[in-house]
């Protein structure tokens, strides 16, 4: 993974939006990593692990709790 100081991702940012297609760039500021960009492609796919893995963790806990699909859909709609 290559690392791009916040000023050199600002000053090379068409390099650094084309890199980042290919694979993540970590971005540094005082020395200390504060981001890391990726391609849409990567976000999406991390974006839908995660979903699948929250999902699956409520299915289970549901699941120990006998809970039907009605009360988990009450309980996640519950605002107070």
């Amino acid at each position: 993974m290559q690392t791009f100081t916040a000023n050199e991702a600002k000053t090379r940012f068409g390099e650094f939006i084309d890199l980042a297609q290919s694979e993540p760039v970590r971005v540094t500021r005082r020395d200390r990593v504060v981001g890391v960009m990726v391609s849409e492609r990567d976000y999406e796919a991390m974006r839908a692990f995660y979903a699948n893995r929250l999902q699956h963790r409520l299915d289970q806990t549901a699941a120990a709790a006998n809970l039907s699909a009605e009360q988990v859909d009450q309980l996640l709609a519950d605002e107070s």
